[in-house]
């Protein structure tokens, strides 16, 4: 059974899979503007935004991590640099 949101009093499935195409920006490739079909962007580290038309995408690596936007590469901090 598939788990139903209920949403202004209607049950929304709550499965991203049959929510749709999602339009997302993907590093080293041509990415046309949904907007206004040009291909300049201004990148950030969870969206990028079309110069022209002010049009703005996720990442798509930044949706791949889950809902963090940080992410560290490297283990604790020592007890002495905490502080």
């Amino acid at each position: 059974m598939m788990n139903m949101v209920t949403v202004g009093g209607e049950s929304v499935a709550h499965d991203p899979g049959l929510r749709g195409y999602h339009v997302l920006y993907r590093e080293n490739e041509i990415n046309h503007c949904p907007g206004c079909g040009r291909t300049h962007w201004y990148v950030g580290r969870v969206s990028a935004e079309c110069g022209f038309c002010g049009t703005a995408l996720a990442l798509a690596e930044a949706t791949a991590r889950g809902h963090g936007s940080l992410s560290r590469a490297h283990g604790p901090l020592p007890m002495e640099q905490a502080a």
